[in-house]
């Protein structure tokens, strides 16, 4: 009886086991610990809790059993670098609070020994050695017997069974899981830096794919032409009050003389719908976008983001969150950090020329509420939670107004800055990437497909001032994001085989 016993212990399933029920028990705590920080009381707070639980236990499982099974000393291999790849990782997210993102991967492989030597400490020596080296000596010293390849099939199975059970159990959760997946993908070892490693090496890929040119454009007017493109976040054209929403969510805008129209977006997520507004047609193939293109013609080009998701950027003044951060320390945390030297910008520009784009995150959920400074929070009370099924729906439909009022602001604070140049042709566009759903139909958020999508996540807001009294507005009855490239074209006195007139907005005044 005892010699079954052990030769059980030293069974392929029962080591699997063992291995998963520690990697559960020892890396997965911070991730447990962010479950349990985004989880309300009650049943589906201790459902969620559980599933994440048995879904790691199944899922390590699944690879341990598969590993040791078809990999047999090379298996135990790689799972003894991941054992300490988990130490080394839980060391940093303990000790310096970070995510294991792909942005975190690209620091790890652009990092100098030199830098990487500053975080060397006893505490790291300790994590490696008694959490990862320590279970690798037992890993091979453990003389694993290996089972037939029926058994094979039936525990593999099994944990698969667990895995769908588990996913069909939380159907009803899928927003949290959408919700949280970023942060909970980040702390679940191996997972995190595994997969992270492989997306960080396909936006290196993406990055240096060599983007199809479009034909050589020429400036063909002498006038000081300055544009500002504001792409908005998640914001639907329903609650702008400028296109009759019942509350007074635009009144900064209301009194700018601004033009509005009817558009719809090319997709209901950011990285489709960004590129829809910097492409010059429809296409799923990488052209020049705007920025770039425009850069390559001559026009001083200036992109600032508190945001992603756009086309690679080729253009010497792009400047991420970070960036901003860095040179606006007093102003980081909302949008308005993009307001930040935006008049200094155009008063040193030493081109005729000027295109400056404000990729915004205003209106992105679920936490509407922290998407503005306080003096924004016209509506009240407002939503906090982030499991937006469960908010009361007024609440949720506050903090989502008190973005839009926000946005109002960014939007007029830019026209301002650009009344400041009346010796220069100037317009400001607002487009937003995609709309957003707000409990209709008990749907959240954004990111159906167009076929299935209701209105909320397609209607946009499509808004336009200029101060030139040369220059007139086409009345039209609908417009699209790819009227963009085309009517600032246009607007900057920009000759291409590729325009377009059919998308342009702009028109000599008394020709409309």
């Amino acid at each position: 009886m005892k010699m079954d016993f052990l030769k059980r212990l030293k069974g392929i399933g029962a080591t699997s086991l063992l291995l998963s029920i520690y990697t559960t028990l020892a890396f997965h705590f911070p991730a447990f610990r962010s479950v349990l920080a985004n989880t309300e009381s009650g049943w589906n707070g201790v459902l969620i809790f559980v599933s994440v639980v048995l879904l790691m236990l199944a899922v390590n499982y699944f690879f341990y059993y598969l590993l040791l099974y078809s990999g047999r000393a090379v298996g135990k291999a790689i799972i003894a670098f991941s054992l300490i790849g988990d130490a080394i990782s839980l060391y940093f997210i303990n000790t310096y609070e970070v995510l294991i993102t792909a942005n975190m991967m690209g620091n790890v492989f652009n990092t100098r020994y030199s830098e990487a030597s500053g975080f060397l400490s006893w505490s790291a020596l300790l994590y490696v050695l008694f959490l990862g080296v320590l279970p690798c000596i037992w890993l091979f010293a453990n003389k694993t017997l290996y089972s037939t390849f029926k058994r094979f099939l039936a525990n593999i199975g099994v944990a698969l069974l667990i895995v769908v059970a588990v996913l069909l159990a939380n159907m009803r959760n899928v927003l949290w899981i959408d919700n949280n997946s970023t942060e909970l993908g980040s702390l679940l070892m191996p997972w995190s830096y595994t997969v992270n490693t492989v997306r960080y090496f396909n936006k290196v890929k993406e990055r240096n794919k060599k983007e199809i040119l479009l034909p050589d454009a020429n400036i063909v007017t002498d006038s000081k032409d300055v544009c500002v493109l504001i792409i908005g976040e998640s914001a639907r054209r329903q609650n702008f009050s400028l296109y009759g929403y019942e509350r007074n969510t635009n009144p900064l805008l209301a009194g700018d003389s601004v033009k509005t129209y009817i558009a719809n977006s090319a997709a209901t997520f950011t990285t489709a719908a960004v590129k829809a507004i910097l492409d010059h047609k429809n296409t799923g193939e990488l052209y020049e976008i705007l920025p770039n293109y425009l850069y390559r013609t001559g026009v001083d080009v200036v992109w600032r983001s508190c945001n992603w998701g756009e086309p690679p950027l080729h253009i010497e003044k792009a400047y991420p969150q970070r960036k901003l951060e860095e040179m606006y320390p007093h102003a980081a945390g909302y949008d308005g950090i993009m307001l930040e030297g935006l008049e200094e910008e155009i008063k040193n520009c030493d081109k005729d020329k000027q295109l400056i784009v404000l990729h915004c995150s205003t209106s992105h959920g679920p936490t509407y509420s922290k998407k503005y400074p306080a003096e924004f929070g016209v509506f009240t009370p407002v939503c906090e939670t982030v499991e937006m099924s469960e908010a009361d729906r007024e609440e949720l439909m506050n903090a989502y107004d008190n973005t839009i009022v926000y946005t109002d602001y960014l939007v007029h604070s830019v026209i301002e800055v650009l009344k400041k140049f009346p010796d220069r042709r100037c317009c400001m566009l607002f487009v937003s990437d995609h709309g957003e759903s707000l409990g209709e139909d008990n749907l959240f958020m954004h990111g159906l497909p167009m076929k299935m999508a209701p209105r909320e996540q397609y209607e946009i807001p499509f808004i336009v001032w200029q101060q030139d009294k040369e220059t007139a507005m086409k009345d039209l009855d609908e417009v699209g994001q790819y009227h963009v490239f085309h009517s600032v074209m246009n607007y900057l006195g920009i000759e291409s085989p590729i325009y377009n007139e059919e998308l342009n907005i702009f028109v000599k005044a008394g020709s409309n």
